[in-house]
């Protein structure tokens, strides 16, 4: 059992301006509860999080997206919580796929212009924080100021 705590985020492509932001203020939350932050995307996703985190303040590792699924699905990487940013039809696939191949709690992001639409076709077991959350990430932010402590001290 390792000692130190990770938390995986999974990031979709990144269409919606606040995922980026959201992204950013969720490691820097992680980090204050001790949780290291490991990214994984698809490239425009890491890149914005590399551009935007030069020094690597807030995030851990970085990896690609299918590399991470395949890691998970061979028991190669486990991590302490997994957290899906989902704002489409692929984000909800993505959460789907790494609760199905971890048998762990994954939390849904869920944010954008139709989150309630997107969140309402997640039919399996997960935490789901919803926010109307396209440009301004307040809404989101708000929802994980509440989230954030009980989800490091209960998942």
């Amino acid at each position: 059992m390792k000692d130190k705590k990770d938390a995986l985020l999974l990031l979709g492509c990144p269409q919606v301006p606040v995922q980026t932001g959201i992204a950013l203020y969720l490691m820097h939350g992680l980090r204050k509860h001790g949780v290291v932050p490991v990214v994984a995307g698809n490239p425009a996703a890491r890149m914005l999080i590399e551009v935007s985190d030069p020094l690597h303040h807030y995030v851990g590792e970085m990896i690609d997206l299918d590399t991470c699924i395949a890691d998970l699905a061979e028991k190669r990487r486990v991590f302490s919580y997994y957290i899906v940013f989902v704002h489409n039809d692929a984000g909800v696939s993505y959460a789907a796929t790494v609760q199905a191949i971890t048998g762990k709690t994954v939390v849904a992001l869920v944010y954008g212009e139709h989150f309630q639409e997107v969140a309402g076709t997640i039919n399996f077991p997960c935490e789901k924080v919803t926010a109307k959350a396209v440009h301004n990430p307040m809404p989101m932010k708000k929802k994980i100021d509440e989230v954030l402590p009980w989800l490091v001290s209960n998942l």
